[in-house]
Formats: structure tokens, sequence, C-alpha cells
């Protein structure tokens, strides 16, 4: 058990959670305005499992509704997947005490994935797919204006490399987008987030934490090895996630590959200069910390 904290303890304690807490509104702030992700008129349904990040989410946008300029209302969404042990009782009971409108939508996708995948194979797709079709029918009933997700910043950049790892593409999670079903709108509000902060929040405000026992329990899943080598990398090389991360926002596509984006066919010497030319043979320029020494 652990023992009391002191009075200064409790002080440094509530400083450090306020800094957090205020750290953890702005960049959300600053991710709803930088990509316009909720107007004035919005109900905004927030998809909430469980977890710390949608349940960090939650508490963010409810603080955000009574402080914004825009007016925007929220319905939180659970989706009950009928998994062996889920404490059915614990969101709406957590719900209630928030005062604030939600609906529990009960389907046995568990089933489903847990007869079509095979023993041994990862069930994420599928269960990904199912859940997907689901909170976009259940969006459409309770009339949701846009659909809000719990992923960070570290699911962003690890969805990142794990197209370009696994699947051969320059593709992420947006923080917007318009549903494949053509009806919906999803923001990813928490963007600009880190992970750890998201964990440190919901320690300090206690949330109910519902561990996923369906997919959260595979071993050896890509999107695992991704984040332990993203881990490892900031150890080693603090600021180099930081970087990565920002890189996502700075695209030069005259300097990629790919011919849809760019028209390499039409590419002429004008004898112009151009400031966004190749530099051709020259060294690139990158900050001083990024120099590598080589030692003859």
């Amino acid at each position: 058990m652990n023992a009391p904290l002191t009075a200064r303890q409790a002080e440094k304690a509530a400083f450090e959670n306020n800094k957090l807490a205020k750290r953890l509104r702005r960049e959300v702030g600053q991710a709803i305005v930088d990509f316009n992700m909720i107007e004035d008129g919005d109900r905004v349904m927030v998809c909430l499992s469980g977890g710390k990040d949608s349940f960090g989410l939650l508490d963010i946008l409810l603080y955000l509704r009574d402080k914004a300029p825009v007016r925007f209302d929220i319905v939180a969404v659970n989706l009950d997947q009928k998994q062996p042990g889920f404490p059915a009782e614990v969101l709406p009971a957590y719900l209630k005490s928030l005062g604030i409108p939600y609906h529990i939508e009960e389907q046995d996708t568990y089933s489903i994935v847990k007869r079509v995948v095979p023993e041994g194979k990862t069930t994420c797709a599928l269960c990904s797919r199912l859940r997907r079709g689901v909170l976009y029918r259940v969006a459409g009933e309770l009339e949701a204006t846009k659909i809000a997700l719990g992923h960070h910043r570290d699911d962003i950049l690890a969805t990142l490399l794990l197209n370009m790892f696994f699947g051969s593409k320059l593709k992420t999670m947006p923080p917007k987008l318009v549903s494949d079903d053509g009806k919906n709108v999803v923001i990813r509000p928490l963007a600009y987030c880190r992970e750890k902060d998201l964990a440190a929040w919901a320690a300090a405000r206690q949330f109910p934490i519902i561990p996923c026992n369906l997919c959260g329990s595979q071993p050896n899943l890509q999107r695992q090895q991704i984040r332990q080598m993203l881990i490892d990398w900031e150890k080693r090389f603090p600021g180099r996630v930081e970087s990565m991360f920002r890189s996502m926002s700075t695209i030069v596509p005259s300097h990629m590959m790919d011919r849809r984006l760019h028209d390499f066919a039409a590419v002429k010497a004008t004898g112009v200069p151009d400031p966004d030319g190749d530099l051709a043979f020259d060294a690139e320029e990158l900050p001083p910390a990024a120099v590598i020494q080589i030692n003859p």
C-alpha cells in the first residue's frame, strides 16, 4: 500500500498535473483549429473504448466544450463487442456520473472475429472493420456531424512507419478525413498529444480503464514492434521522434517519387533560379545537432 503524500509532495503533484492539463488542452485546441475539426453547431460523437486515450479525449473535449468560442455538443458512444469478462457496467456508470448524453451499442463482433480469424493470426484488421461499420451506422442514427477517435501522435507516427515497412506507401492516420462510406467526417483531436502524457493524465484523473483482451493481448503485433522501436529511438536519440512527426507537415512532393503528386515528366531547365530546386551535388542542409562527424 502506498504511503500517503506529504503536503509538499501533494502540492508538487497538483502543480505537475495542472501543467499537464494545460499542455494537453492546448495541444487538442491547436489541432482542432489547425484542421478545422469542430465547427459551430457540431454534434461530436466521441468513441469511448474504455482505454486511456478515449477517456482522455472525452475529458479534454468536455472541458473545451465549455470554453470554446464555438458551440458544439458531445455524445459518448461505446461499442460493447461482447468480449468475455467485459465489465459492461463500468462505462454507463462513469458516463452517468458526468451527466452527458451517451449510447451503448451492443454488437457481438467478438464471436465473428474469433470464428473467422484462424488461431494465431492477428484480429485487428477484421475487428477494426466491423467496429467501423457499426460506429458509422450509429453516428447516422444519433445525427452526429463528426466522429472523434482517440488516436494520438504516437499512433499516427507508428502508422506511417507500418505503412512504409509493410505496405510500401507513405500513408498514416490523418487528423481529419471523410469516412470510406462518404457519409461521415472523422477527426482525431489528440493528433498532437504524446501517449505518455495521456497515460499520465489517465492516472491523475483515475479513469476506470478497461483493458482490451481481444487485440491488446496478442503477442508480436507489428504495431507493438514499431512502438517499441520508436521508444528505443527516443531514448537513444532524444528529439528524433518529434522531428519525424513534424516531417509529416512539411512534405515536398517534388523531392519524392510519386508521379501523381508531381509532374516529373514536364520538368525542364528554365535558366531561372528556383529556390525549391534540387541542390543536386550539394550537401543537404541539416541542423547542427544532426551533423555526423566522420573521423578519417
